[in-house]
């Protein structure tokens, strides 16, 4: 049986209770290719189901709902079996299962939030703001996993005078500070007047990457690994 569900902790909640005794089920919260006469069931999220879910897993591991969040905003599209797995060893141990690394189900979700935290962290020095004509500033990405909204705390408190928007282009939507408040919202296509001075905050890159460069001893390899080539195209000094 495939549940497919809409993505969000609530639905996968609901859709673990009615899973669970089916050793054979399959969550997917995309598209899924369909065997043959294979059944599926469109779970609808349902708040009463998914709070007991919640409170008696939080019983048997405080900081699940944490691996749960994070898992759900995860771009690979083996996240819903590791969860699914996950979630049921943690029922079933009724323990904390983080550690047991024999269990594949638990390195498959090690795997998972440890590409996410990656990725995080890349995109904290990655990346790019451009300054619009108002003063805001203005940053494209195109994440793997869905963290635009975690990057807020970190470049507001580097930030905290400048209003700006993190836009996720990939999921339409953007992360924005406005001065004051944080929050996220859809943003399809971003219409961005930029400043005058941006050309030479451009260029001002693009010498940075000109003095620590040394031609005659570049490595590709070694600076793919740095910086994967996914972030290059929003970053002004790759743009030589």
């Amino acid at each position: 049986m495939i549940y497919f569900y809409d993505g969000s902790e609530t639905a996968f909640l609901t859709a673990f209770v009615l899973s669970y005794r089916d050793e054979q089920a399959t969550l997917v919260s995309g598209n899924a290719q369909l065997s043959l006469g294979q059944e599926t069931v469109f779970v609808r999220a349902d708040e009463t189901s998914a709070a007991r879910a919640r409170e008696r897993l939080l019983r048997y591991d405080k900081d699940c709902m944490h691996d749960l969040s994070m898992l759900l905003r995860s771009g690979d599209p083996e996240r819903d079996r590791a969860a699914l797995g996950y979630f049921r060893l943690i029922a079933k141990k009724k323990c904390p299962v983080r550690g047991m690394f024999a269990e594949p189900a638990v390195i498959e979700t090690d795997t998972c939030l440890r590409r996410i935290g990656t990725e995080l962290e890349h995109l904290r020095g990655f990346v790019r703001f451009l300054v619009c004509e108002s003063g805001a500033l203005y940053a494209p990405i195109s994440p793997d996993h869905d963290i635009a909204d975690l990057l807020l705390p970190h470049f507001r408190a580097r930030l905290p005078l400048f209003p700006f928007a993190i836009h996720d282009v990939r999921r339409k939507k953007a992360a924005v500070y406005d001065g004051k408040n944080s929050f996220v919202a859809p943003l399809d296509r971003a219409e961005v007047i930029l400043s005058a001075d941006e050309e030479n905050w451009k260029e001002l890159w693009k010498d940075y990457y000109r003095s620590v460069n040394i031609p005659s001893r570049e490595r590709l390899k070694q600076m793919r690994g740095y910086m994967p080539v996914r972030y290059w195209k929003f970053m002004p000094e790759k743009s030589l």
